[in-house]
């Protein structure tokens, strides 16, 4: 099937900027790397203390 170029990227790339401002598109990304960061950190922090998440969930469940 026929691929996007790079040209046809760059033209909705521009729609996209027009529509929304640069203003609205670097919150949005602020507010994407935040939860990004945030998942990784709950990640890491799952990893690294597996004990304090199973006494989490028997809490839970209780």
């Amino acid at each position: 099937m026929m691929g996007i170029s790079i040209w046809q990227l760059v033209i909705i790339l521009l729609i996209v900027i027009m529509l929304f401002g640069t203003k609205r598109l670097r919150g949005l990304g602020n507010d994407i790397g935040g939860a990004i960061s945030g998942f990784r950190k709950a990640v890491n922090e799952g990893e690294t203390n597996p004990q304090s998440l199973e006494a989490e969930k028997l809490k839970q469940h209780s």
